[in-house]
């Protein structure tokens, strides 16, 4: 990026936020505090009025650079970002992306939106498998309420009991993964930091009441104080026959695969893993295409569990496993 674009998009992220740290800017543009010092100082003297607070960051003083033109590359990201949000969150967020889209489409030069025309029909994303059974327009609610901080009554529904329970909670952020979205908030119920799945919630009120935040975890602390929480990963050597490989070039990726080595017909692949019962689970359904080198936990995991389902087939009593690999 040249110096002339990098002023122009500073002085746009300026606008996008009440204070902006230097820092920031810095990481953005991928330059030097002393670089942003610079830059700043240049808009300064064009007749930007920015402000700014030692510690804090800047700020722009009554000052609204008028409507900029997208370039191609940024209206094809926003078409991109238009079909996850299509496929990936509910009818709240898509109805109100979807009028924030033809608002943008209706200042684009025609050009600019034959580019768009051209390039949506060619463009798609495959959505969750299974439709959300309750929630489907609780996501809008959910981040006004994290703004808000309003603390929200919630009918939740516990999967493993079948049990729909009433709680308080205090919500703190909306985090993806799973093929979900789930409500990380702090339950005054439970006197605990909890995560539920939105799809789970068959009903949302809000209470009416506030909470202070800087009573709470953030979001990111939240996430942080799970990751150190989980179980310490462990390596595991696997070789699979390559007829089967080639079956599971993206699967493997959710078992902590990291690494591979190709032996000529077989094909050595190195995990990392805090769940060997999952790998282990998961594995097995290659049957003889696949062997186990290291370690012998999984070795013994994998005997344990084809010994079950021998047993289990012939009609003879079977081992059980149990969480930790052994056998009762």
């Amino acid at each position: 990026m040249n110096r002339i674009d990098r002023l122009t998009a500073i002085l746009i992220h300026l606008q996008t936020k009440r204070v902006v740290r230097a820092q920031e800017l810095a990481d953005r543009f991928g330059i030097s505090l002393r670089t942003v010092y610079r830059d700043v100082r240049a808009l300064e003297e064009a007749g930007v009025p920015i402000g700014a607070e030692a510690g804090v960051g800047y700020f722009l003083e009554g000052y609204h650079l008028p409507p900029v033109m997208f370039t191609k590359a940024e209206i094809s990201a926003l078409l991109f970002g238009a079909k996850l949000i299509q496929k990936w969150t509910d009818q709240s967020v898509r109805a109100e992306f979807e009028s924030a889209l033809y608002k943008i489409k209706s200042v684009l030069k025609r050009g600019d939106q034959e580019h768009i025309a051209d390039l949506e029909p060619h463009l798609d994303v495959s959505g969750p498998l299974t439709p959300q059974p309750y929630a489907t327009e609780l996501l809008t609610q959910l981040q006004q309420a994290v703004v808000d901080q309003h603390v929200l009554l919630i009918d939740y529904f516990s999967n493993y009991n079948d049990v729909v329970s009433q709680r308080q909670v205090e919500p703190l952020g909306l985090y993806h993964y799973g093929s979900g979205w789930h409500l990380i908030a702090f339950c005054r119920s439970r006197n605990d930091y909890r995560d539920f799945r939105v799809d789970r919630i068959r009903q949302l009120t809000s209470t009416g009441q506030r909470f202070t935040r800087l009573e709470r975890l953030s979001l990111q602390e939240y996430l942080d104080r799970i990751a150190t929480t989980q179980p310490t990963p462990q390596e595991a050597t696997v070789v699979f026959r390559k007829k089967a490989a080639r079956f599971i070039q993206e699967q493997r990726y959710n078992f902590g695969f990291y690494a591979e080595e190709d032996l000529g017909d077989t094909v050595r692949m190195h995990f990392r893993t805090p769940y060997l019962q999952g790998l282990c689970r998961w594995l097995i359904s290659y049957g003889h295409s696949v062997t186990v080198e290291s370690p012998e936990t999984l070795q013994t995991m994998m005997q344990k569990l084809a010994a079950e389902l021998r047993d289990h087939y012939l009609g003879e009593p079977a081992w059980q496993l149990t969480d930790d690999g052994s056998a009762t």
